[in-house]
């Protein structure tokens, strides 16, 4: 068995090599970097950042799930170890007061202040951003991410950035030539790559310095009263202004990988020379589409559209998101509710695809970098579209109820032997309920569609084939075909429409395996009658 592993392994890192999979294309260029030999520091760094202004979103676990898949397809390429960092810039100044906090008022007096010298209006932690960083711990140890938190207050004020932060006020005038560049003339009057903490009000002052002393490390300025102060850059006196602090971060952690949204691509010209100025080299980068809601327009936090991952999370599992977050990261994907059924069945169908496949198929199988080569088995028997068409027939059973059904379609399947069923078929009841349920529309059936419905109830009444759905299929086909549908399609749209409520539908064999003979010539019945439109 162990050589069958080793062997296994060969057999993928060979693949890996090769393999299109947007990963290994990753972990391959990233490998590049060390043509030469491995880094002095004996690992490679792996970064995600974060703003801790709020609660962590379904783009914080996009962006680290990525991460992660990238690093494990490093892992499978090199023997050089890797670390994940997640960096939280919890030493940002606090810009305005959230508006899904208790006490909301009692933070206006602590405006500007750093986000670690916020008192938490939880009442839970030291301070408002020590609350949001344990939210974001909790959430991606929920998840089981292998990372590494460091948090910018910690980092600033212990002494790990003074190196770079002295290089910074040497090299002040390099580092604000590239940045004026990129700013209006308006802005570049009162701009400085340093934000001073004020010693007495302790708020970010976002103020030109009147002078840097690179000998001293020491930079002097006018606060908003024009009262003059002089601070030394190190321990945490003064921070770096976000695109300045991105690329500095870089050169103090020797950062060998980061990816980031679009939105950030214009800048990483100026981060990646921010770094070397600082004595840093470049990162390697990887930029991600946005996604898009129902409307196609960019997901944002501060307008609430699209999907959360709580939101996910109610109708399908962490691994179906990991499916959809690992399709076509340059793509932009609408990201809405509709996406959910196909993202389960899709990711199910990889799963029961993987232990058939090569190892180069494998390497370039979605669930190989979902769960970092440890591939589980599906026990999804039935679709989640199946499901969902299930729910919309078996009335007010329940849970329970669909167990019925699906038992009697594969006898073996059990709640506790097919977890993932189970827990699939209450995700499905609960999105039938939220989003199909509303949509149903039933028509009556046209004279062709009614003689060709009253046919099949009458063709099934004599089926003594059992539940083969495949044979279950070629009979519907046939009614279809004898009936003269054409083109075939609109047959099946018929059933669809007139006995589920839907303008699309299952592969109606498997449905009548599923639901039943007998309860498939009940619901034609129904259909026929009118009962369907009438309820």
């Amino acid at each position: 068995m162990l050589q069958k592993k080793v062997t296994d392994m060969t057999a993928l890192r060979d693949a890996a090599m090769t393999s299109k999979a947007w990963p290994f294309e990753e972990a391959r260029r990233l490998l590049k970097r060390y043509e030469a030999g491995p880094p002095e520091k004996g690992h490679v760094l792996f970064e995600t950042g974060y703003g801790p202004s709020g609660l962590p979103h379904i783009g914080t676990f996009g962006e680290v799930a990525r991460t992660t898949m990238i690093r494990r397809a490093f892992e499978v390429i090199s023997d050089i170890p890797t670390r994940l960092i997640c960096f939280s810039d919890d030493l940002d100044g606090m810009r305005k007061v959230p508006g899904n906090v208790p006490n909301p008022d009692a933070l206006r007096e602590h405006l500007q202040k750093p986000l670690t010298s916020v008192p938490d209006p939880f009442e839970k932690f030291d301070s408002f951003g020590g609350h949001n960083n344990a939210m974001l711990r909790r959430f991606l140890d929920t998840f089981g991410f292998e990372y590494e938190f460091v948090s910018a207050t910690d980092f600033y004020r212990s002494g790990r950035f003074d190196t770079v932060l002295l290089r910074a006020a040497e090299r002040y005038d390099d580092l604000m030539a590239v940045m004026l560049k990129s700013l209006r003339d308006e802005r570049q009057q009162t701009y400085s790559i340093f934000l001073p903490i004020h010693p007495e009000t302790g708020r970010v002052q976002y103020v030109p310095m009147k002078h840097v002393d690179a000998a001293r490390g020491e930079v002097t300025f006018d606060d908003e009263h024009g009262r003059e102060w002089t601070l030394p850059v190190t321990g945490g006196n003064v921070k770096l202004q976000w695109k300045p602090d991105f690329g500095a971060r870089w050169a103090a952690l020797d950062v060998d990988f980061e990816m980031y949204g679009k939105d950030h691509s214009t800048n990483t010209p100026i981060y990646d020379r921010i770094c070397e100025i600082l004595g840093g080299r470049k990162p390697e980068h990887f930029t991600y589409e946005l996604f898009l809601d129902d409307q196609g327009q960019k997901i944002s936090k501060s307008s609430g559209n699209g999907l959360t991952i709580d939101e996910w999370l109610t109708y399908a599992s962490t691994e179906s998101l990991s499916y959809f977050m690992y399709q076509k990261p340059k793509t932009a994907k609408r990201m809405y509710f509709d996406v959910i059924p196909k993202a389960v069945d899709e990711y199910h169908q990889q799963l029961r695809a993987f232990p058939t496949q090569d190892a180069s198929a494998q390497a370039a199988n979605p669930v190989w970098h979902i769960h970092s080569g440890d591939v589980p088995e599906s026990k999804l028997v039935v679709p989640f579209a199946m499901l969902l068409n299930l729910a919309s027939v078996a009335g007010q059973t329940g849970k329970a109820g669909l167990w019925g059904f699906i038992q009697r379609y594969a006898p073996d399947a059990a709640p506790e032997t097919h977890p993932d069923l189970d827990q699939a078929a209450g995700f499905a009841l609960r999105y039938f309920t939220d989003f199909v349920a509303p949509t149903l529309q039933f028509r009556a059936a046209t004279e062709q569609e009614a003689a060709a419905m009253a046919d099949l109830a009458d063709r099934l009444g004599a089926w003594d084939g059992g539940l083969d759905a495949e044979a279950l299929q070629t009979l519907v086909f046939a009614v279809g075909k004898d009936h003269g549908f054409e083109p075939l399609r609109n047959w099946f749209t018929a059933l669809y429409e007139v006995l589920l409520g839907q303008s699309q539908g299952p592969r109606f064999g498997g449905f009548i395996a599923l639901y039943g003979v007998d309860e498939t010539i009940a619901l034609i019945g129904r259909g026929l009658a009118g009962d369907l439109v009438t309820a």
